[in-house]
């Protein structure tokens, strides 16, 4: 059977499981099957994943950057990127806009006090905004003052930083080369990105099982009744991810990169269940990297360099995702936005969909930074922690999906699919 299908399978049995023995997990036997076997074989899959995450970044943007500066151009690919970037993040926030606008689906939704567990999480994400920098120092903090100290806390918050620092070093390697001075380093560095690769051929023997694993702990864990809840929301966020998935995605695709989309989609299907399952663009870096090269057939140099820095600061569907929540927060409390506060939250959700560098945890300190400024209840981003994890699921395959969109607009020698 064909990786894929084995993915599917995993997946759809993984669901069907957990939200069978739902009713069940109070059951100590489930429990202990969940917390001794399951749960352990989708850590040990994810963390194997996250053990080469930081070599491969530092050596694939060393040496993309080393080969765009002696080929293609650094700038010209940077600029691309960036603008490519910029133009998918707003169009998904757009999208999400005149989705959550046009459904309303906080009209009605009765709110209940929350329970410990809800209460803890809304506290943590309050932390983690007391402990955000300004945004002037998060900019500056992107110069690391150590190297090896942001790899060690790349998953911390530093990532962007040991991204920098590799940046400048494969710039400088390339002007060594300029001097006719020998660089001994671009090979070291193509066999460490090798053997990462290697390493990763050798972890996805474990992904049927992790896949499974992974998805059966949120369906056990929450079920279907929190989605029934929170329906007509989950349902407009993930209408919203569709659009932009087949129509927008589709469009610059075909009008844009001149490919199929129908055939990039089904070249990428493998890489969408990874994102998936794990919920993270960096556990499913490799394989984009991979998938891009081998089967979308795009220049190693632009696909490293693209998709690298993408898993960091390409998340169209967090930033889709963070517009649609705030306005939904302000339907729920009956709060009317004026023009002036939605273009807010638009611009605000932009900068969320480009990186999020010095804010902690993800995109949910974001949403509430934006609803303190927007007067609403801190208490509401309860509403949304039952659902955040699958919710997190879909909009993880769209930022995914938009590294690899990009990179195929950025790719200069993109054909016909």
């Amino acid at each position: 059977m064909k990786t894929h299908y084995k993915l599917i399978l995993s997946l759809v049995l993984g669901s069907l499981a957990g939200l069978f023995l739902h009713p069940y997990n109070q059951n100590e036997f489930i429990q202990n099957i969940n917390s001794y076997l399951l749960e352990p074989l989708g850590q040990i899959f994810l963390r194997s994943i996250f053990m080469i995450v930081v070599p491969m970044i530092m050596s694939g943007l060393i040496v993309g950057v080393y080969q765009l500066t002696s080929h293609h151009g650094l700038a010209q690919v940077a600029k691309k990127t960036l603008l490519f970037t910029l133009l998918a993040s707003s169009i998904s926030v757009l999208v999400g806009l005149v989705m959550v606008n046009g459904f309303r689906p906080g009209d009605g939704v009765t709110l209940s006090p929350l329970d410990a567990e809800d209460l803890n999480k809304v506290q943590a994400v309050q932390k983690n905004v007391a402990a955000s920098k300004p945004m002037a120092q998060a900019l500056v903090e992107i110069i690391p003052k150590n190297p090896f100290e942001a790899a060690t806390k790349a998953f911390d918050g530093e990532i962007l930083a040991l991204m920098f620092f590799s940046l400048i070093f494969g710039v400088a390697l390339f002007r060594q080369k300029e001097k006719n001075q020998e660089v001994l380093w671009i090979p070291l560095f193509e066999e460490c990105y090798r053997a990462c690769m290697k390493i990763v051929e050798w972890v996805m023997g474990l992904a049927p099982y992790a896949v499974f694993a992974l998805v059966f702990q949120s369906t056990f864990k929450f079920g279907h009744p929190i989605l029934l809840s929170l329906g007509w929301y989950v349902l407009v966020v993930i209408m919203a991810l569709l659009f932009q998935q087949f129509v927008v995605y589709s469009a610059l695709l075909k009008w844009l990169a001149k490919r199929s989309p129908l055939a990039f989609f089904k070249a990428c299907r493998e890489v969408y269940l990874y994102a998936f399952a794990t919920s993270s663009s960096n556990a499913t870096l490799p394989r984009s990297l991979e998938i891009a090269e081998h089967k979308l057939k795009l220049s190693p140099e632009i696909s490293r360099f693209v998709l690298t820095i993408g898993s960091t600061a390409n998340q169209n569907g967090t930033a889709l995702f963070e517009g649609i929540t705030v306005l939904f927060l302000a339907q729920v409390y009956g709060i009317d936005l004026e023009l002036s506060q939605q273009i807010k939250v638009i611009l605000m959700s932009i900068l969320a969909g480009v990186g999020t560098a010095g804010v902690p945890g993800g995109s949910l300190p974001l949403i509430m930074i934006l609803t303190q400024q927007m007067g609403i209840p801190v208490e509401g981003m309860g509403l949304i922690m039952g659902v955040d994890r699958f919710l997190d699921m879909c909009r993880t395959t769209l930022n995914v999906s938009g590294d690899l969109v990009i990179a195929a607009l950025v790719d200069d020698k993109a054909t016909t699919g």
